[in-house]
């Protein structure tokens, strides 16, 4: 029998990929690979600021996440050069944060678990704010399914749908802040749009429908987690990368599948 604290990675990596599944892949679609960066990076800050007023780890990088999220969007609403304004935002956050954790010394040992996640040391509370979480985003996606692809697909249709690109557009910076919130632990600060990107990009190759592309990105994330903890335990290798490492895999054996 597993120890439990193998029990709970696992099922912490399976309830993960519920939520980076699909949400991954309208990051895919949408081009939005450095909005995870931005939204992640900000998630140290987050760390620091929860450290500086006694308020969970979870609730400050959740608050301070959101806060990058809405900020980001508004930008965009209005026309700003979205790649010079995320480099800008996510360097920023992540050196602040970084500064604002080294002013607590007790700490300053763990920075790497926010950093890179330690995904062995989850608890039974922590699977369970994961799975809420992940259930969260995968509900509201389903729930705005259709008005999120018809806005990624062309904002021209969305208007004539009677749809308000910019209110999906929030909406899905929104579930990515939470997924990032909830993740933190798992992966870590700097591989979280990783997590999101890896799968989907893999699924791509084989899906031919939106929806079946999101499912097999569940699929892939959930294989990349319990992979990576596998890899962790043979080779006594951090479990974040480890994680990524086998995700990357997956991909090239895709790429490789795809161009035969």
């Amino acid at each position: 029998m597993l120890d439990d604290f193998l029990i709970r990675a696992g099922l912490a990596a399976v309830g993960l990929s519920l939520a980076t599944g699909p949400l991954g892949s309208f990051v895919v679609w949408r081009r939005m690979a450095y909005f995870g960066d931005a939204t992640a990076h900000a998630a140290i800050l987050g760390v620091a600021l929860a450290l500086a007023t006694d308020l969970p780890i979870g609730l400050g990088t959740l608050t301070v996440a959101l806060a990058m999220a809405v900020t980001v969007a508004g930008l965009s609403a209005r026309g700003w050069a979205m790649d010079t304004t995320l480099g800008v935002l996510a360097h920023s956050a992540l050196a602040f944060g970084l500064v604002a954790v080294s002013f607590f010394p007790t700490v300053r040992t763990d920075l790497s678990s926010y950093l890179f996640g330690d995904i062995l040391a989850v608890s039974r509370t922590d699977l369970a704010l994961v799975w809420l979480g992940a259930l969260a985003v995968l509900a509201l996606l389903a729930w705005r399914w259709q008005a999120l692809l018809t806005a990624t697909l062309s904002e021209d249709l969305a208007h004539a749908a009677g749809l308000r690109p910019d209110r999906e557009r929030l909406i899905l910076v929104l579930a990515l802040a939470l997924v990032v919130a909830v993740a933190l632990k798992i992966v870590g600060a700097l591989l979280i749009a990783a997590m999101l990107i890896i799968p989907a990009a893999t699924a791509r190759s084989f899906a031919r429908t939106p929806e079946a592309m999101a499912g097999l990105a569940i699929l892939i994330g959930a294989l990349s987690g319990l992979g990576g903890l596998g890899l962790s335990l043979w080779q006594d290798t951090p479990t974040g990368p480890s994680i990524i490492v086998v995700a990357a895999g997956l991909f090239a054996l895709a790429s490789a599948r795809r161009q035969a």
